[in-house]
This record gives C-alpha cells, sequence and structure tokens, in this order.
C-alpha cells in the first residue's frame, strides 16, 4: 500500500477552536493552519495537539514571525500555502492551499489545484465551520475531504 500522510487542514480560528475542530484533528501527521489564527494563545493550543504544526500568517495575524507563504513537498506533492489567494499559482506548485474566504473551495485554475478548507471558526456565506484533511500517497492524486462542523457547537478556550 505504501506510505499515507494526513495532514490536517485549517484556516481562519480567529481564535476560537470548536470542539469539533480539536477532536477532529486528532491524528493528524501534521497540522498546516491557512492564516487568521489571530491570537497567539490559539495557535500555542493547536501546536500542543502533537504532530508538527506549519503556520501561515494572515491578514488579521499581529506576529510577523509567521511567514506569508510556505512552499512545502511531501511524498512528490508541491504544495503552497497563503492566507489570501493569488489570481495564479507560482511556477511548479501543483496544489496551492488558502484561507481568508471563510468558504470551501476545491477548484482547478489553470492546471493548478486550488483548496480552502473554509473556516473553522466563523463560519461565512452560508457554509458552516469546516475544516479538511489531505491525504497524501506518493504517485496519487491527493483526497481533499472536507469536514463540517456546523453552526453550533461549544468551543474549546485558546486561553
Amino acid at each position: 500500500m505504501g506510505l499515507t500522510l494526513r495532514i490536517a487542514l485549517i484556516a481562519d480560528t480567529h481564535g476560537r477552536l470548536p470542539t469539533f475542530l480539536m477532536e477532529g484533528i486528532v491524528g493528524a501527521d501534521e497540522i498546516w493552519h491557512l492564516g487568521d489564527v489571530c491570537d497567539e494563545g490559539t495557535w500555542q493550543v493547536v501546536e500542543r495537539v502533537g504532530p508538527p504544526a506549519l503556520v501561515v500568517r494572515g491578514n488579521q495575524d499581529a506576529n510577523s514571525a509567521w511567514p506569508m507563504s510556505l512552499d512545502l513537498e511531501r511524498l512528490g506533492h508541491r504544495f503552497h500555502l497563503c492566507h489570501i489567494p493569488p489570481r495564479s499559482a507560482p511556477l511548479g506548485v501543483k496544489f496551492l492551499l488558502h484561507g481568508h474566504t471563510h468558504v470551501p473551495r476545491d477548484q482547478e485554475v489553470e492546471g493548478v489545484r486550488f483548496l480552502n478548507p473554509g473556516s473553522a471558526g466563523l463560519a461565512n456565506k452560508g457554509a458552516p465551520r469546516s475544516f479538511a484533511w489531505l491525504e497524501l500517497r506518493k504517485g496519487v492524486e491527493p483526497v481533499f475531504r472536507l469536514v463540517g462542523g456546523g453552526v453550533e457547537g461549544s468551543a474549546i478556550s485558546s486561553l
């Protein structure tokens, strides 16, 4: 079968960590946050989940140590992570992961797959709060699976 890598994709938490998110990302091999964490305490809670966690800075984030974007390669797949989606992806990137809109997205644009897990903290435009799983295997198209948490529910404090 080969190695499978399960990456929890989260974005736009805005200082909120709902129970569905925190329980849902347990078991991730990595966690990628696509910006608008908004509160340093929120990021510290995410980091304590355990697997390696990466973050890019969103337009609502004040931490200048967080990068505006990251270019990553996992199991032969190249990813560009950012918060605000550009009109076109950087050269050589096959998957562009972003947040900002608070609306999930899985769309191919000029041969690049744009993926957005939606907002884990604040629902928008009728889309429920959500995060996504990115499941990777070498030589196989990545699987993007959205997980919705609904509008209601308790939250885990980030403080």
